[in-house]
């Protein structure tokens, strides 16, 4: 059987944790910050974790996690 080939997409905007989780960035932060408030941007810039039902996905288009 041929390797999985890793989807090029994810692998620029998903990266595995040391304990195997799936880090990600926010959305709505790239533009449009003068109708956002301080602390939305504030939070919008910290990364955040991929649920568990996504993450099964996510694992299907990394195969080396």
């Amino acid at each position: 059987m041929p390797k999985m080939k890793t989807h090029s997409g994810a692998s620029k905007r998903l990266h595995f944790t040391g304990t195997g989780k799936i880090r990600r960035a926010h959305a709505f932060h790239q533009h449009n910050f003068r109708h956002k408030t301080t602390q939305q941007n504030r939070r919008l810039r910290q990364g955040a974790l991929v649920g568990p039902t996504e993450a099964a996905h996510v694992r299907r288009m990394l195969p080396y996690g």
